[in-house]
């Protein structure tokens, strides 16, 4: 997994509520089982039409809107518990998903495929919307090491798992971060198992 601390990027604002994780990456794209090459199908009956053409006015579309960040309404991830749908923001480019509040499921996924879930107050994320739409080239700031979110004159600091904050800031996966301290999980092991030795022959 990359390593993410500061990302400064343009958004993509998709300003509904209750986006739910068929309509992030559609029931019937999920049987390939790598993590690469969701990001073609990721918002697919929003971004083209039955015939597979674009539908110009959805946002993906748009050329005014690109980058790493993006800003959704309110319930960002809700419906079933499917990982695919971090996988296919992530394959698309996605590393920061702002909302005023996530599924549970849905973040703990977006933090295990390498994306920061942000939440923000409900009039925060209206001024974001606000900035976003005044002007599309707005830039906004991630900083996770100092868990803050800057932009369109909005400054918000966010809650993230210390632990899950640890293994972005390192590019580590949760095995990789139980790799990262083998030596000492080996010592601990070494010196319980001498333990129990010496309880048996004393």
């Amino acid at each position: 997994m990359e390593a993410i601390n500061k990302i400064n990027s343009t958004s993509v604002p998709i300003p509904f509520e209750n986006i739910d994780t068929d309509q992030i990456i559609p029931a019937r794209f999920l049987k390939a089982t790598d993590k690469i090459g969701f990001g073609k199908n990721l918002f697919r009956d929003w971004r083209y039409n039955k015939g597979g053409e674009k539908i110009e006015d959805f946002v993906l579309n748009n050329p005014l809107y690109s980058g790493s960040v993006l800003i959704a309404g309110k319930n960002f991830g809700c419906g079933s518990s499917r990982e695919h749908a971090a996988w296919a923001l992530a394959d698309y480019g996605f590393r920061v998903v702002v909302s005023s509040f996530f599924a549970d499921i849905f973040r703990s996924n977006a933090l295990n495929n390498g994306i920061v879930p942000v939440v923000v107050s409900d009039d925060q994320l209206d001024q974001y919307f606000q900035a976003i739409e005044k002007d599309p080239s707005v830039s906004f700031t991630m900083d996770l090491d100092a868990q803050t979110f800057i932009g369109g004159g909005v400054s918000v600091k966010f809650e993230i798992d210390s632990y899950k904050k640890q293994c972005l800031l390192k590019g580590l996966d949760d095995i990789d971060f139980l790799m990262s301290h083998l030596s000492e999980i080996q010592a601990f092991e070494n010196e319980h198992i001498v333990h129990k030795i010496n309880q048996t022959n004393g």
